[in-house]
Formats: C-alpha cells, sequence, structure tokens
C-alpha cells in the first residue's frame, strides 16, 4: 500500500512521556532510606533555641549524621567546596577533614541551622524526600533518551516476541554476523565501522535490524541520522535474508523533513508511532 509523506509526518507527535518519565519514585525511595536514620537522629534539632551547641553535641555522639548534610542543601557530591573573606574549604562529610567549629561555621553560613531552627521544616526525611524529587527531575532527559525505545520494545513483547528468544536487544553488526551467518560487510564498510542496532528480529528467515528515535525539537543530528539510516537502506537492500527498520517520531522532524523525507523514499520500513498504533507489526512480521 503506497503512503504519502506529508499525511505521514502529519501524525507525528509532540512527545512521548511516560508514567514513569516524570519521577523514578522507586530510586528515590531508596535514596531517602539509605540516610533515614541519620536523618531522623537530626530531626532533634528542629526548633532548637540553641542549635550550634546541640549540633556539636549531637556530632559527639552520633557523627555519621554528618552524611545527611550535602543532600540538605541539593547536594549528591560527599564534598561540597566553600570559599568568602575568611577562607577556601572543601568539605568532607563522610570522612570529616576539618573541625568541628569550622561544620558549625558551614551549617550557620549556608543556612541550614536557620532552616531547622526556626521550624521552616517540621520533618527532615520529608523534606529530602522533595529534595530527591526535585533533583531526579534532572534525571528525564536521559530517561527520555529511551522513552522511544522503551515504547517500541512494548509493542515487541504484545506482539508476542519474547527478549532474547525471539528479538534481541542492543546487538553489534559482528554479533549479528555470527549469530546468523550475514555478511554484513556493505553496511559495516568492510568490518571498519562498528554499528548497534536498538534492536533485533529473527522472523520467517529475515533478520530485522531496529533503530528507534523520538525527537521533540530540531537541530543538525536529524539530518545527520537521515543521512547516515538512508545510507543503510540502500546498503541493506543489497543483503538476502536481511531487512532495516527504522522507527522513528516527534515533531522535531518538521524542521528537518527534507532529509527524512529522502529516506522515507528508500526505506520501505520506515514507521511512526501512528503505525505501530495500527498493527504495522503484523505486516512486517507475518
Amino acid at each position: 500500500m503506497s503512503r504519502y509523506f506529508n499525511d505521514w509526518l502529519r501524525t507525528f507527535k509532540a512527545s512521548i512521556s511516560s508514567y514513569n518519565y516524570y519521577v523514578d519514585f522507586e530510586k528515590v525511595y531508596g535514596n531517602v532510606d539509605r540516610i533515614k536514620i541519620e536523618l531522623n537522629v537530626l530531626n532533634s534539632l528542629i526548633g532548637s533555641k540553641s542549635i550550634e551547641n546541640d549540633f556539636r553535641k549531637l556530632l559527639s555522639e552520633y557523627p555519621q549524621v554528618l552524611k545527611c548534610v550535602p543532600i540538605l542543601l541539593a547536594v549528591r557530591s560527599r564534598e561540597i567546596y566553600a570559599i568568602d573573606g575568611d577562607g577556601e574549604y572543601l568539605f568532607d562529610f563522610i570522612r570529616p577533614n576539618y573541625s568541628v567549629d569550622d561544620y558549625i561555621t558551614f551549617m550557620r553560613k549556608t543556612g541550614l541551622f536557620d532552616l531547622i531552627s526556626n521550624h521552616v521544616i517540621n520533618n527532615l526525611v520529608d523534606y529530602v524526600m522533595g529534595v530527591e524529587v526535585g533533583l531526579d527531575s534532572n534525571g528525564r532527559k536521559n530517561r527520555g533518551g529511551h522513552l522511544m525505545e522503551n515504547l517500541v520494545e512494548d509493542y515487541l513483547i504484545k506482539f508476542g516476541l519474547k527478549r532474547n528468544t525471539d528479538y534481541f536487544k542492543e546487538m553489534y553488526l559482528t554479533d549479528i554476523e555470527k549469530k546468523w551467518g550475514l555478511d554484513l560487510s556493505g553496511i559495516s564498510n568492510q568490518g571498519k565501522a562498528t554499528k548497534r542496532f536498538d534492536f533485533v528480529v529473527c522472523n520467517n528467515n529475515t533478520v530485522y535490524a531496529i533503530e528507534t528515535n523520538f525527537y521533540s525539537s530540531g537541530g543538525s543530528k536529524l539530518n545527520e541520522t537521515a543521512r547516515s539510516y538512508k545510507t543503510i537502506a540502500l546498503e541493506a537492500k543489497e543483503i538476502k535474508g536481511f531487512a532495516f527498520v527504522w522507527f522513528t517520531d516527534g515533531q522535531g522532524w518538521k524542521s528537518a523533513r527534507h532529509n527524512l523525507e529522502e529516506t522515507f523514499d528508500v526505506l520501505d520500513n520506515i514507521y511512526c508511532i501512528a503505525d505501530l498504533e495500527n498493527g504495522v507489526l503484523n505486516d512486517l512480521f507475518n
């Protein structure tokens, strides 16, 4: 069945954010649980009228509470650098490298004593939970890089394929050649180039090498990707028992539509999310 590029491009989505894209709560809970005891010890300082003296006493009995301090400032590192007119410091909160007075100065100057003693917060465990949620939101970029890959894998599983039996994830050209006895030197430039595909499916005596990506915004990378995949598409046509498949989507392609269209014209197996929703895997693998 013939397809029209403009109609196909119109179906591209603005976002594919999954439910667990926003916050990895399991990671958040785990990070908090690792220091929950120490945080509860520090809770004894909340509302203190003499917090510097109380902090000094606390450190003498429970020095391990220091390891909680960086996360109170939304810092994951065990060390924190600070400089002002009084000097330059690199505080270590796992193996203390300064005097208790220096750490008290740190707590005062960073505002942590004020935060704790003036009832701005009521529970440090809850406070750190919020900090962890905020820090984890910075990981969305990394999670976003796998969204399309995860989505395609969901459809492969729904189709009835089993991982490491019917489909394989992140396989290099050399591994594909060894497993199925194919000569992919045309794609690898006689073995000089290393290429890894997101998924590989072997079905009906054909090995399908699959790439996936999603671009919500434009950029030079899109043109490079389209040109690269066009080359692979043309080379793959010369290899018996091998097929190249590309699942892509995203509004970013509208700024690189011409290069994408060139690949669309030579690659029969180029699909978007709407194609997956409409059952394209049945046509591809049956």
